[in-house]
C-alpha cells in the first residue's frame, strides 16, 4: 500500500514538473523571440533543471553566443549534441562554439563529422573551417612580440569600440550611463510591433544605447558634444587630418507609416537601419548640424566609416543589395562640386562572410576586420596593400592582435603603436578598447607540463591561458608530451591557467617582479583533474550544532574551497546533498537534512554562485556509508561518517 502510495505521489510530482516547465518553456521563447535574451537564458535554466530536451540546450547556446559568453555557449552546445535526435545543425554550432574557445583541434574534428553528416554542406566552406583550425594553432605557437593592454582609461563593465584618435583626444563609442543625462524618445533595432520596448535600455543587450564619448589628455571623459538629439545607437567616429571633418554612424528608424503598419500586426518585429552622418567643426571648435550620407537607406544599413586623410574618399561597410556577402566594404569618391560619387564595391577582399572596419595607416596599408577569411575565429583583423590602384591579397595580422572572438577596429597613431576593439576574454566590459605596441624580443620565457592529476599522464591538446594583470589573455595548445610555452615581460603579474573537455581547470600565480635583467627561463606545470558526472564528492570538516543547519565558521572555511572551485569552473552545475545518521525520526531527519541542504546552497548564492547552477537534496538517512541503520547499535565514529555533505557536478 506504502508503495503504491509513494508511485502516485511520484506521478503527481511528475505531472506537476512537467506542466511547470511547458510554462516555463512558452515564456523562454517568448522572451527569446523578443531578443531578450538574458531573461530567456534564466527561464531557459529553470526549464533544463526539470525537463533537459535539444531545444532548451540549444536555445541557452545560441542566448550565451549573443551575451558574448563563449564558455556557457560551449557548454550548452555540447549537450544540444548529446540530446537525443541532435542534427548536424547542432554539431556544428558546437564546433564553432569550441573554435570560439580557442579550442581547435576539438572544433576541427567537430567540423569534420558535421561534413560527414550533412552531404550537402558546402564542402569548401568547411574546408576553410578546418584549414582556419590549423593555422591559428601555428598563430598561436608562433606568437607575435607585441605588447596589449587594456585600455583601462576608457572602459567600463559595458562596450566600448572604436577608438580613435583626433589631435590629443581619444574618442570612442560606448553603451555606458550618458555624462549628460539623456531621454530616449523613440525605440530602436528590434522590437515587438504592438509593445514599446524601454526607454533607456536595449532589450537586446540589457544595456543602454551607444553614444560618443571623448577622453582628453588630462584623463577627463565627457559625451562627445555633438549637435544631434540623442535618440539612438550612435557609433564611432572617424576624422579628416585637420580634424574638421567628422563621419559616424547612428540609427535610421522606419518611416511613420511602416512603424504603424508594423504595430497593427501583432508579435511581428520592426528592424531600424544605420546610417551614415557627417558634421562639420566651425571655428569655435562646435560641431555643425549633422547631415546624412547621400547613400543610406531605410532598406540597408552603412556603417564603420573611415575618411581619408584629405577627406577624397570615404570607406564604409554596407549590407546594401548587390554585395558579395552580408556586410561588403565599399568607397565613394568625392567629385570636385563636392557630391559624393556611387559606391564602389571593393570586390578584391569582399568574401561571403562579413567585412568591417576598414583604415588605413600613414605608410597606405590597408586593414579591414573579415570573418570571410581562414582565421582565427569570428572577425579577425587583415591588412592589404594598394599597388598600382589595386589591393593586394589580405594577410591575417597573427596571434596575438587576433584572438578566437571578434578583434576589429584597428587603427595606428604612430607607426609601431595604436588601438583595436576585441571582445576576447578577461576583458573589463563585453567590448573593450585595447593598446597595442609592436616589440622586438620578449624579456622571459616560461615553459610546463600539463598532467592528470593523480595519474600524471601527460594531457595532450589541454588549452592553456596566460593573463598578465591589465592585459590580455595569450593561450597555447599543448602538443603530445602536454608541452606549453609562453614570452613574459618584466615587472609583470600573471595568472595561468590550464583546461581541456572533461577535466576541471586548474590555476596558478606567478610574477616577473624582481628577476634579473638577463634572459631567465621559468618553468609552471598544471594538473588537471577529471569530470565524472554524479559521481559524490565528500566535502570534509562539515559540521552542524545539534538540531541546527545553521553554518559555523569551521563549516565556511571548507565551503568556500567549493567557491573557487565553481568560479574557476564558470559551466558546472553541482547538487549539494546532506545526509544525517539513522539515530531519530525518519521524517525529521529528511526536514533537517534538507535544511542543511538549502543552507549550503544560500551560502553559495551569497558568496556570487549563481542559484540555477545549484540544487539542493537532503536525503535524510537514505543513503548510509555503512551498516548503521535503525535499532543497529554503532559507535559515535561509525554515525559521524554518515553525517556528511556531498556535492557532485551533474551539468558540466
Amino acid at each position: 500500500m506504502k508503495k503504491n502510495i509513494l508511485m502516485v505521489a511520484i506521478t503527481l510530482l511528475s505531472l506537476q514538473l512537467k506542466v511547470k516547465a511547458q510554462y516555463v518553456i512558452k515564456e523562454a521563447d517568448k522572451q527569446f523571440e523578443l531578443y531578450n535574451y538574458r531573461r530567456a537564458i534564466d527561464l531557459y535554466e529553470q526549464a533544463w533543471k526539470k525537463k533537459q530536451t535539444k531545444h532548451t540546450a540549444a536555445r541557452l547556446a545560441f542566448c550565451y553566443k549573443m551575451q558574448q559568453d563563449y564558455q556557457q555557449t560551449e557548454s550548452w552546445a555540447a549537450l544540444a549534441v548529446q540530446q537525443p535526435n541532435s542534427s548536424s545543425e547542432e554539431v556544428l554550432n558546437y564546433a564553432k562554439a569550441l573554435q570560439e574557445n580557442g579550442k581547435y583541434s576539438e572544433a576541427k574534428k567537430q567540423y569534420l563529422k558535421y561534413k560527414k553528416l550533412d552531404q550537402k554542406t558546402n564542402g569548401e566552406l568547411v574546408n576553410r573551417w578546418v584549414q582556419s583550425c590549423d593555422s591559428a594553432l601555428q598563430w598561436m605557437k608562433n606568437a607575435n612580440p607585441v605588447q596589449i593592454l587594456n585600455e583601462k582609461a576608457v572602459n567600463s563593465p559595458q562596450s566600448e569600440w572604436g577608438a580613435i584618435k583626433n589631435g590629443k583626444d581619444l574618442i570612442f563609442a560606448s553603451n555606458r550611463p550618458s555624462i549628460v543625462s539623456t531621454v530616449q524618445e523613440t525605440p530602436f533595432l528590434k522590437f515587438d510591433g504592438t509593445k514599446l520596448p524601454d526607454r533607456k535600455i536595449d532589450g537586446f543587450t540589457g544595456t543602454q544605447y551607444f553614444r560618443l564619448f571623448v577622453k582628453n589628455d588630462k584623463d577627463s571623459l565627457q559625451n562627445f558634444p555633438l549637435s544631434m538629439a540623442l535618440n539612438y545607437h550612435i557609433g564611432p567616429a572617424s576624422f579628416t587630418a585637420d580634424g574638421k571633418h567628422m563621419f559616424f554612424t547612428t540609427a535610421v528608424m522606419p518611416e511613420e507609416d511602416d512603424y504603424q503598419k508594423v504595430r497593427k500586426v501583432k508579435g511581428k518585429v520592426a528592424t531600424a537601419t544605420t546610417g551614415i552622418y557627417h558634421a562639420l567643426k566651425d571655428e569655435n571648435g562646435n560641431w555643425s548640424e549633422p547631415e546624412a550620407f547621400k547613400y543610406n537607406s531605410d532598406k540597408y544599413s552603412n556603417g564603420d566609416p573611415f575618411i581619408s586623410n584629405d577627406g577624397k574618399y570615404l570607406y564604409f561597410c554596407s549590407n546594401m543589395p548587390g554585395g558579395k556577402g552580408g556586410v561588403d566594404l565599399y568607397v565613394s569618391t568625392k567629385g570636385k562640386t563636392g557630391e559624393w560619387g556611387p559606391p564602389v564595391n571593393l570586390k578584391e577582399i569582399n568574401t561571403e562572410g562579413n567585412e568591417r572596419s576598414p583604415f588605413f595607416d600613414l605608410a597606405n596599408n590597408f586593414y579591414f576586420s573579415s570573418d570571410g577569411y581562414v582565421g582565427m575565429g569570428g572577425l579577425d583583423v587583415y591588412v592589404s596593400m594598394i599597388k598600382k590602384g589595386l589591393i593586394t591579397q589580405p594577410i591575417n595580422v597573427g596571434y596575438p592582435l587576433n584572438s578566437p572572438q571578434d578583434d576589429f577596429t584597428l587603427v595606428f597613431d604612430t607607426d609601431s603603436s595604436g588601438y583595436f576593439t576585441s571582445n576576447r576574454y578577461n576583458g573589463i566590459g563585453d567590448d573593450d578598447v585595447y593598446r597595442f605596441t609592436k616589440q622586438k624580443t620578449a624579456a622571459y620565457k616560461l615553459s610546463g607540463v600539463v598532467s592528470e592529476k593523480g595519474t600524471g599522464s601527460p594531457i595532450a591538446d589541454a588549452l592553456v591561458t596566460l593573463t598578465r594583470e591589465g592585459g590580455i589573455q595569450i593561450q597555447f595548445q599543448t602538443d603530445q608530451a602536454g608541452r606549453f610555452k609562453f614570452n613574459l615581460d618584466r615587472g609583470a603579474n600573471y595568472q595561468l591557467s590550464a583546461g581541456k573537455t572533461g577535466f576541471r581547470n586548474d590555476l596558478a600565480k606567478l610574477n616577473t617582479n624582481g628577476l634579473p635583467i638577463v634572459a631567465v627561463e621559468l618553468n609552471k606545470d598544471l594538473y588537471l583533474e577529471q569530470i565524472v558526472i554524479n559521481n559524490p564528492i565528500r566535502i570534509d570538516n562539515i559540521y552542524y550544532d545539534f538540531d541546527s543547519a545553521n553554518i559555523r565558521p569551521d563549516a565556511a572555511i571548507e565551503l568556500d574551497k567549493l567557491v573557487k572551485i565553481m568560479k574557476d569552473n564558470p559551466t558546472i552545475w553541482i547538487e549539494l546533498g546532506s545526509h544525517t545518521d539513522s539515530r531519530g525520526d525518519d521524517k525529521y531527519n529528511l526536514k533537517l537534512s534538507q535544511k542543511r541542504a538549502d543552507a549550503v546552497v544560500q551560502y553559495l548564492i551569497d558568496k556570487g554562485i549563481e542559484k540555477n547552477r545549484l540544487t539542493a537534496v537532503g536525503y535524510g538517512e537514505a543513503i548510509l556509508l555503512n551498516e548503521c541503520s535503525n535499532g543497529i547499535n554503532c559507535t559515535k565514529e561509525q554515525h559521524q561518517l554518515n553525517r556528511r555533505t556531498e556535492f557532485k557536478i551533474v551539468k558540466q
